[in-house]
């Protein structure tokens, strides 16, 4: 009975040892955080799928991913010439200031719309291999970048034929853009995983991204509306856009615009974290 009760005590101390030595469950919290980390970390994977994604819709085409610049260089002549008029206002001012808007604008567009189907069209990824989640919206905003980098060349073309000399001040977009793709990635992880659970969201989001273009000074000057302008500092796409357009055309940006952006990234980036922590591992299930 002793050599027993002994073992018996020897198992317990040894169970409990054990189970001090299991190291405790990671929160969702720190979950979220490494998937985030390594998703970022992942940077080769997902910028190759998002070349993949461009060239594999311009497939067996002749020149490839350039379409995407031959199709906004003939938008921005069209809408230039037609704006041009209807504002009365010279070519070679409103050309440049045309061409960014609507450049800077597919960008942001491309960010909002295609980041709602991150997870969505990741379906058969998801399901099968383990990677981190986040990936797939990188990859949204890295595709959204490759087509901005091709549509670049129109703004290189514009700067040739009208001349605007914007200076050392033209450095000022390289942060702007940056601050830009910060949001950008937010934006596609948060309306991607909640676009998993409604899909209704993405066609709710692509009617106000519409309505949105209309309300941004995309191709009309804010001057257009001098007694309305201020309404102007609730639109936070006008920051956005300013961010990398004023440089571009010699002006600096606003520090509003620098605040109100640096603002939504925070409180973006906060927003999308709380949701992800709470919702990342019901998206398998959602797809």
């Amino acid at each position: 009975m002793n050599q027993a009760g002994e073992t018996i005590n020897a198992l317990d101390d040894g169970g409990q040892s054990q189970a001090t030595r299991t190291p405790p469950p990671s929160s969702q919290a720190t979950l979220a955080l490494l998937d985030l980390v390594q998703g970022a970390r992942a940077f080769r994977l997902w910028g190759l799928l998002a070349w993949q994604d461009v060239r594999q819709h311009y497939r067996r085409s002749l020149i490839g991913p350039f379409w995407i610049t031959i199709s906004m260089g003939v938008m921005v002549t069209a809408l230039g010439l037609l704006f041009s008029t209807v504002f009365n206002t010279n070519l070679a001012d409103y050309m440049p200031f045309l061409a960014a808007g609507l450049v800077i604008w597919s960008l942001i567009a491309s960010m909002v719309n295609e980041g709602c189907r991150a997870f969505i069209d990741a379906e058969s990824i998801v399901k099968q291999i383990k990677l981190p989640l986040s990936a797939h919206g990188y990859r949204v905003a890295c595709r959204s970048l490759i087509i901005f980098a091709h549509n670049l060349l129109i703004l290189a073309i514009v700067a040739l034929l009208f001349p605007t000399r914007p200076g050392w001040i033209a450095l000022l977009a390289a942060p702007g853009l940056a601050l830009l793709c910060l949001n950008g990635v937010w934006a596609c992880l948060l309306f991607g995983l909640v676009s998993t659970r409604f899909r209704d969201v993405p066609l709710i989001t692509a009617n106000l991204m519409q309505v949105s273009f209309f309300l941004t000074p995309v191709f009309w000057r804010p001057e257009v509306l001098p007694e309305r302008a201020a309404v102007l500092q609730f639109n936070p796409f006008y920051h956005f856009l300013e961010l990398v357009r004023a440089p571009l055309l010699g002006q600096a940006p606003g520090m509003v615009s620098w605040l109100v952006a640096t603002g939504i990234a925070l409180a973006g980036w906060l927003v999308m974290f709380i949701f992800y922590c709470r919702c990342r591992q019901r998206i398998a299930y959602w797809l």
